[in-house]
């Protein structure tokens, strides 16, 4: 496992602030895929709901990336 710094127009950042970016832009897609046909009308909570999408889907980005 070997993250290293990402070149970003000459600013070097963290690799886990672009999959956090990258994961949060797949929640929001997600989010919106469920709005759309009204699954989170059927969530006790769906900010905390959410919250949970998010965080699988960043520690799954981050289990692929690191398994590279």
């Amino acid at each position: 496992m070997s993250f290293s710094e990402v070149n970003l127009f000459g600013v070097y950042v963290a690799p886990m602030s672009v999959l956090m970016l990258a994961a949060w832009l797949a929640t929001m897609v997600l989010r919106r895929v469920a709005n759309h046909f009204g699954l989170l009308r059927y969530v006790w909570h769906p900010a905390l709901f959410v919250f949970s999408v998010y965080l699988i889907v960043l520690s799954s980005m981050t289990l692929v990336v690191a398994a590279r």
